[in-house]
């Protein structure tokens, strides 16, 4: 669960191009007879004891009732382009005495020659510039509710609904909540991401840009069972697009 302290002071602070977020409803692809069907066949498992199984008469549908998860989608990217202190040496003529580039003139060194077995010397000139290079990093990623990054495997994919805030609001209640705001969830991004190099000496250009963000409402039903005889109630809940069991 992302629970830990981010301090922001820790990552740099750059520019931002972060799209609007958007808000995703799933239409259910589960009908009311499969769900009926579903109920049927796992009514006495969820009441069987070690030494027992119930009456299949003894247990009965209480209630279904329509939820919806949210995720949480992300896909940001981060680039810098920056300058780097370079030294550029250049060999000259031995009884070269002084060299001018643009203007600026510059007195020749003798120095060992590098990574020679010999004492051999060479006349000099050494540059101080710059050089420009660039980074960038790409993250794609998917939270739960709680928070956890899943893989993108885990959320099923279906048509969506035309209007989502009209749905939201009739489900209102039986929407589950996220845990994370916007600005945990941009901080996570940007740990993630917002990694300037060790060598860098001037910036250029440098972004953090979301190119997706959004909430993805899947529905489930919670079918709620009870054995008539014992009193005892148990839940399943049923992805209301795939139809698979997920509790």
């Amino acid at each position: 669960m992302f629970l830990r302290v981010l301090h922001l002071t820790a990552i740099p602070q750059v520019p931002e191009k972060i799209v609007d977020m958007k808000t995703i409803v799933y239409k259910s692809r589960v009908d009311p007879a499969t769900l009926k069907s579903r109920a049927e066949e796992m009514k006495t498992e969820l009441f069987i004891k070690r030494f027992s199984k119930p009456n299949p008469e003894d247990i009965h549908v209480v209630s279904v009732d329509k939820h919806y998860d949210p995720y949480v989608l992300v896909d940001a990217k981060y680039r810098i382009e920056y300058y780097t202190p370079k030294i550029y040496t250049i060999e000259v003529a031995e009884k070269t005495r002084e060299v001018k580039i643009l203007g600026a003139t510059f007195s020749p060194q003798i120095e060992n020659v590098p990574e020679s077995t010999t004492e051999q010397v060479r006349n000099v000139v050494h540059l101080e510039g710059e050089e420009l290079a660039f980074y960038e990093d790409k993250a794609y990623f998917i939270l739960d509710k709680d928070g956890n990054e899943i893989m993108p495997d885990q959320v099923p994919i279906a048509p969506s609904e035309e209007n989502p805030d009209k749905i939201l609001k009739e489900f209102k209640k039986t929407t589950q909540k996220l845990k994370l705001s916007d600005r945990d969830i941009m901080v996570l991004a940007k740990t993630k991401l917002v990694k300037r190099p060790e060598n860098v000496e001037n910036v250029s250009t440098e972004v953090f840009q979301v190119t997706e963000y959004a909430t993805i409402y899947n529905p489930f039903y919670r079918i709620t069972f009870r054995n008539d005889k014992t009193k005892e109630e148990k839940t399943v809940d049923i992805d209301g697009v795939t139809g698979e069991t997920i509790r």
